[in-house]
């Protein structure tokens, strides 16, 4: 022994440290324990050594030590023998000769310290040892040599003390350091720690309820990773997930996990990502009402979760379990005792602080089912157990904790109470919205408030108020529109995204043309459309919000108008009718039974829209047309006939009833119709200034049989309209005439994507025209005509936000949009827009003029009028 030499075996010795720390990196804790032991071994054997060895054995034995200390307590879980560990290697160090050095060490130790106490809650005292171990650094850094080696370490303390400084809410703090952090990455070009930054600022972001803002630093990590040609860290994916959830994009967000889930399993990756994925994808699931996936991905996770062991994942899916069952349950009328009584349980398993906020949703769970049990005074007294929100408490916590107390008044019969705390809590609601970015964004938030806002219809109806009503209405349905479009333009990567999906959509159809097989362009194409939806997410930029439109304003802008605002509380559909002055309320039976009217109604006018279809077949669909229609107008138009009398209408859609092409029902036809998503979307785009612009711009897309002789007719109309035909009709040529026209009027085909709504298109000569483009105009025209494909569709989210081309469009600050809500055949598109803009001509009012043209043949012409008309 005594003859081995000291410099190897030291040598040897930190190789083995080094394999222990990487290991760790990956949990492996017990094969790190078994190196550092071997490098122990080793340091006694050539004990005691030489002066000129003397340093460097020790600060090896002091490296060796502080590993061991930190992996031995993951192990056993034993915090105090860790931290006690850790406070012997204090003791070497004080031994070891050099300032620099042991300020080196020091730094380690300190952040090794802290660390431990982080991991179970002590953040005060954790902070304490960062600010220690950042003091040592910063002494290494100004007084050793080659600082930029120790650069990476310092940054990772950097970024974990404010980590701490978040669970502290100590916002201004965090962020300080994480800008210092991400500063001295990009400056030593260390390009992996400045993603992994990236990735951390965006969960401050997401903290702070800066949604577009975290998602944007995700975006930019990502793209660091896969420049670095390194793989994209799960937990990106996660927090990826976690962002959307919070956007309230729940199907965006199951839709990328269900992309994550089958790779992790392939990779046969850790139980734990598995688990953390499966974790998402249950609360994605909860939040799109789909119980029993929700329920079957906690179980999963929660098992995993119990063969890893870590605490704080198993109460996540424990308490992701109950709230599917929970939710179950508040459908039915018996709740099981059970029931309140495990949440109560679970709750009180829950440590404090790790768990509060999950103790805190399971007493909120357990107050909602006393509450329909009838057990009040144990609702009160576990309400009285749920903290206040905090500055860095999220929406869902806040928003349930809204309902519980509204709920609970609704029990102690103080309905007063119980619409104060919904007021506050959709108020809460804004403020998050109003930080929101793109129009998926904000439209997505109301799903967070959905429950707050049934609860409110439902109260209100309860008393037959139908001017209370109409505010609560408008206070809680399709709140995109309550903001000003701001003039931003689109943003430069999007727009070259957007332009490659554009490019591929193509290549595509060149392929299919020739008889090539597509399916790799169809991948490639469909994940370039992720990425720029994903940029759209965060690049979008919304304007100032505005008041809600009061009734009053609204009454006085109808004149001789009425307005029909549709609403439905459970499976009952109601109408508030304005008319005259004055506020009613009627009744209209099962709004299951509309919505099925309104289903079939558009299949059999897309049925109808072939140009040359076979006659009988065209009698038989036309007589099921005419069934639906009647049935739809004896429910909804019919029952207001009193009270709407002969006047124009302005009609308010709820879910289904958006599909509802209004011209064809036997009590509209040849009515002036207007349809808005909102009365104070309605009062916004007619209070909109018109502007000066009388530029008309008449476009023209590829494979129309009838369109040439349309816009041949036209331009006997506008004898000046720019018109874009054949190969001038590209994208970027449109999109910059439109830019503050009075008119543009589309001849093209298009089509509606459900899925992916601000990515329905509009064909053009080189590509498809998004409706993405469309939101991004500076100047949107003051109307817009789409006269060949079914883009007034849109995708329904909760609180009746409508999303899709044409209300995007609206949302930007278009005044007036002409489009089919069904497909519409060449032929008869063309008859409808020459009688349109003929009573155009005379009418100068879209309305009336939609009115004369729909009613020459209403089932070949299902178009409405959205906006102001």
């Amino acid at each position: 022994m005594t003859n081995l030499d000291p410099t190897e075996v030291i040598e040897t010795v930190r190789g083995l440290q080094r394999q222990a720390a990487e290991g760790s990196c990956l949990k492996h804790y017990r094969e790190g324990v078994r190196l550092l032991r071997r490098g122990m071994t080793m340091l006694d054997s050539i004990h005691p050594v030489a002066p000129e060895h003397r340093t460097d054995w020790l600060v090896a034995r002091i490296r060796l030590s502080s590993l061991m200390a930190a992996l031995s307590s993951e192990i056993s879980g034993d915090l105090a023998a860790g931290l006690a560990g850790l406070d012997d290697v204090r003791l070497l160090i004080n031994a070891v000769p050099d300032a620099v050095l042991q300020a080196e060490l020091n730094g380690v130790l300190n952040h090794n310290y802290a660390a431990r106490l982080m991991s179970v809650g002590r953040n005060e005292e954790s902070l304490a040892s960062f600010d220690v171990s950042v003091t040592h650094q910063e002494y290494r850094l100004a007084n050793g040599p080659a600082p930029e080696a120790r650069m990476g370490a310092f940054v990772q303390t950097l970024s974990s003390r404010a980590w701490v400084q978040i669970r502290l809410g100590n916002v201004s703090a965090a962020q300080k350091d994480l800008n210092r952090s991400l500063e001295l990455a990009e400056k030593y070009e260390l390009r992996t720690v400045a993603a992994d930054m990236r990735r951390t600022m965006g969960m401050l972001a997401l903290r702070t309820g800066d949604v577009p803002e975290a998602l944007r630093f995700y975006e930019e990590a990502e793209r660091t990773y896969r420049a670095l040609e390194l793989g994209v860290p799960d937990g990106l994916r996660f927090e990826q997930a976690e962002a959307l959830l919070a956007a309230g994009l729940a199907e965006e967000a199951g839709a990328h996990l269900d992309e994550v889930l089958p790779k992790l399993i392939a990779q046969q990756s850790i139980s734990r990502e598995v688990a953390r994925a499966e974790l998402y994808r249950a609360a994605a699931a909860l939040m799109t009402d789909e119980i029993e996936l929700a329920r079957q991905m906690a179980d999963s996770a929660r098992r995993k979760m119990l063969r890893v062991g870590c605490r704080t994942c198993i109460a996540n899916a424990t308490l992701a379990g109950l709230q599917s069952d929970v939710r179950d349950a508040l459908r039915t009328v018996h709740i099981p005792a059970a029931l309140p009584t495990r949440a109560l349980r679970l709750a009180a398993k829950m440590p404090t602080p790790q768990l509060s906020d999950q103790a805190a949703t399971a007493r909120m769970l357990a107050v909602r089912l006393d509450i329909r049990r009838g057990n009040l005074k144990r609702a009160v007294e576990t309400l009285r157990k749920v903290p206040r929100p905090g500055q860095l408490t999220p929406i869902d916590y806040r928003m349930l904790r809204r309902l519980c107390r509204a709920e609970l008044a609704v029990a102690q019969n103080d309905r007063a109470k119980a619409l104060t705390e919904i007021r506050s809590g959709l108020t809460e609601l804004d403020a998050v919205r109003d930080r929101m970015g793109g129009l998926d964004l904000v439209s997505g938030t109301a799903l967070h408030g959905q429950e707050l806002a049934d609860l409110a219809v439902k109260l209100v109806l309860e008393r037959n108020d139908a001017r209370r009503l109409f505010v609560w209405l408008e206070r809680t349905r399709a709140q995109t529109y309550r903001y000003e479009p701001l003039s931003a333009g689109t943003d430069p990567e999007l727009a070259a995204r957007v332009a490659e999906v554009r490019g591929l959509g193509q290549a595509i159809q060149e392929a299919q043309h020739d008889g090539h097989p597509i399916a790799g362009l169809r991948a490639k194409y469909n994940e370039r459309l992720r990425e720029a939806q994903r940029l759209g997410w965060h690049t979008g930029r919304w304007g100032r919000p505005r008041p809600v439109a009061g009734l009053a304003e609204v009454v006085a802008r109808l004149g001789e108008r009425a307005m029909v605002s549709f609403a439905a509380s459970g499976d009952e559909l109601v109408a508030v009718v304005v008319a005259g002055g004055e506020c009613r309320l009627v009744r209209l039976g099962s709004a299951g039974a509309a919505a099925e009217s309104a289903r079939v109604l558009n299949v059999d006018l897309d049925a109808l829209a072939p140009d040359n279809l076979p006659e009988r077949l065209a009698e038989v669909v036309m007589a099921s047309a005419h069934k639906q229609a009647d049935k739809l107008d004896a429910q909804l138009i019919q029952p207001l006939a009193d009270s709407i009398g002969e006047r124009e209408l302005v009609i308010v859609p709820t879910g289904p009833l958006y599909a509802v092409p209004w011209g064809v029902l036997p009590g509209l036809r040849g009515r002036p119709t207007v349809v808005a998503p909102s009365a104070t979307a309605w009062l916004a785009a007619e209070l909109t200034k018109s502007s000066r612009a009388r530029k008309i711009v008449l476009v023209r897309g590829p494979g129309l049989a009838g369109a040439r002789g349309e816009l041949e007719k036209l331009t006997t109309h506008y004898r000046t309209a720019t018109t874009m035909t054949g190969a001038k009709a590209t994208v970027k040529s449109v999109l910059r005439a439109m830019d503050g026209a009075k008119l543009a009027h589309f001849a093209a085909h298009g089509a509606h994507e459900p899925e992916n709504a601000l990515f329905s298109r509009l064909e053009l000569a080189d590509g498809a025209l998004f409706g993405h483009e469309m939101a991004g105009l500076r100047q949107p025209p003051r109307q817009v005509v789409f006269a060949a494909c079914e883009l007034a569709m849109n995708r329904i989210r909760p609180g009746d936000e409508a999303l899709g081309f044409a209300s995007a469009l609206l949302a930007s600050g278009s005044r007036t949009v002409i489009a089919p809500l069904s497909r519409v055949g060449d032929l008869a598109s063309a008859a409808a827009m020459d009688d349109y803009y003929r009573a155009l001509a005379v009418r100068e009012s879209p309305a009336l003029a939609l009115a004369d043209a729909i009613a020459v043949d209403p089932f070949r012409r299902p178009f409405v009028c959205l906006g102001a008309g």
